[in-house]
């Protein structure tokens, strides 16, 4: 430690979201999304109750069972608003057909991200961000 009062974080670990559907979830993140499957837990009653999906290096996406619906935050209230995934440039109009293809609506795009709700309404971006878009219409912000 060199001047700092306390240790540091020296990265990202992992990043976890609670769903009330656990199956839904997996398919829009595994089968939509293409995140690779890395591992399922269950709970003592032996029901599944996470799936741990990889994100980049050994950083994955915890997808925990509900305990309870209520309650929700809504999105302009504080805390964590956005799970953001890097995607190339180059594939968003692929992105934004199979998207549209899977049933999931696309909420609103700028010129980096493409933005959807998983099952459960979380936002979920899909970013190219530094690269902008060359699709018409991609937005600007």
């Amino acid at each position: 430690m060199t001047g700092r009062l306390y240790p540091e974080c020296v990265g990202l670990s992992h990043v976890a979201v609670v769903v009330r559907d656990l199956d839904a979830a997996e398919r829009f993140y595994v089968e939509l999304l293409g995140l690779r499957l890395v591992t399922r837990h269950l709970d003592g009653d032996g029901r599944h109750r996470s799936t741990w999906v990889a994100l980049d290096g050994d950083r994955f996406l915890a997808i925990e069972r509900a305990g309870r619906d209520a309650p929700r935050r809504h999105d302009e209230a504080p805390g964590h608003h956005c799970l953001a995934l890097r995607i190339r440039a180059a594939d968003r109009s692929g992105w934004v057909d199979a998207l549209t293809n899977g049933g999931v609506a696309i909420e609103r795009m700028s010129a980096f991200t493409l933005y959807v709700r998983d099952p459960d309404g979380a936002l979920i971006g899909l970013s190219h961000y530094p690269e902008p878009s060359t699709t018409p219409g991609a937005g600007t912000g």
